[in-house]
This record gives structure tokens, sequence and C-alpha cells, in this order.
């Protein structure tokens, strides 16, 4: 019983802590998330607790490229213990990329596939994700990240959340392959916001999330 109980208020903080992928069933969510490569903006629905299809646009501002599509995001698998929640989230997506600025006229179909993962408490989290994405004539991109991040007190729920955190991004194909962000993250409620500067590329870090 005793993990039973712990399970569903570390279910009910993880929910709030993250930009679920895929979050309850009939939700949507809406996400901006701007890092040193790129800036997108999505919004997906929660079809069922393992599967969300929304839309995508995203400026890729190193590749001078636009990508507009659909993505999907299946939960692979979920564990719960006494005091951790993990997940597992496989990610495709397909669409249109047209070029900007010095790459102006070239376009083709794009599409990515990806995985992304987390582990987490109520005072500490763990992250990793990849993506690799064919644009066609556009080119090829790999990308992947980890992320660490402590709380320094625990909140209840509706309280405001914060958590103090690093991420390390790996690009191979950029001129600066692996960057560095110290940032922070607030939550309350169904909203979510992070703001940080990688020290790698002098570039600002802004994520935000919300839940209807």
């Amino acid at each position: 019983m005793r993990v039973i109980v712990a399970s569903i208020l570390l279910s009910l903080a993880a929910t709030a802590a993250n930009a679920r992928p895929v979050s309850y069933q009939g939700g949507w969510t809406l996400i901006e998330e701007t890092d040193r490569q790129s800036t997108s903006l999505w919004t997906h629905y929660t079809v069922d607790p393992a599967l969300s299809l929304g839309l995508r646009i995203e400026w890729d501002r190193q590749m001078d490229f636009v990508f507009a599509g659909g993505q999907a995001t299946f939960l692979g698998k979920r564990w719960f213990g006494e005091n951790y929640q993990a997940n597992i989230y496989p990610v495709l997506g397909l669409g249109h990329a047209e070029g900007i600025d010095d790459r102006e006229g070239l376009s083709g179909l794009a599409g990515f596939a990806g995985v992304l993962a987390d582990w987490e408490t109520r005072r500490l989290f763990v992250s990793y994700r990849n993506r690799v994405l064919d644009a066609g004539e556009l080119g090829d991109q790999f990308m992947q990240a980890a992320r660490v991040g402590w709380a320094p007190y625990e909140g209840d729920t509706g309280d405001l959340h914060t958590w103090l955190m690093i991420e390390v991004d790996h690009r191979p194909q950029n001129d600066e392959p692996v960057g560095i962000t110290p940032l922070v993250r607030f939550f309350k409620g169904a909203a979510l916001f992070e703001a940080g500067w990688s020290i790698t590329d002098d570039q600002p870090l802004i994520n935000f999330t919300y839940r209807f």
C-alpha cells in the first residue's frame, strides 16, 4: 500500500514537472522550445494514455530551414517505484522542410525519429533524448542531450516548484558540437517554464509548456 500511495503522489508531481509528450487521455498540450540550435512550437492531443498526435513547426537557425509537419509520440514503457518514476517515449515525425536565408529555394520531404527517456524522484531528475532528422537536400542531422536536475525543496501539489538543472547536448554537425546549458525550471499547476543560457554558443534556452 505504501508503494501504491507513493507512486500516485510521484505521478502527480511528475506530470507537472515535465513537458510530457503524452498527457492524460483527451488532453491538449502546447509547447514552445528554444535552444542553441532551433526554435519550435508544437501542440499535441493525447489520443490514449500511450499515444499523442500533434503538429510541429521548427525553425532551425543553424541549418537555415523551417520544418512543418506531424509528430507522433508513444509511451513505450513506464516504471513506478516507491519513490521514483521512469518513462521511455519513442517519437516519429514527418513533414516538409523549406530552406530560408542562404538556403532559400531548397525544400523537400523531411522526417525524424528519436527517443525520450527520464527518471525522477521528488528531488532528483535525469533525462536523455536523441533525434535523427533527414531533410533531403537540406541535409541530415543528429542530436542527443542529457540533463540532470535537483529540486532544492519539496513542494506540495499546487505549489510553485523549482528545479536547478544542467544540460549537455551533442550535435556533431555543428561548429561547436558539444553544448553546456545551465537552466532553472519552474512549474505550477498546468504551466511549466524553463530559462537558461548556453555557455558554449552564448544562446538562450527558453521553454514553455501548458496543459489544457
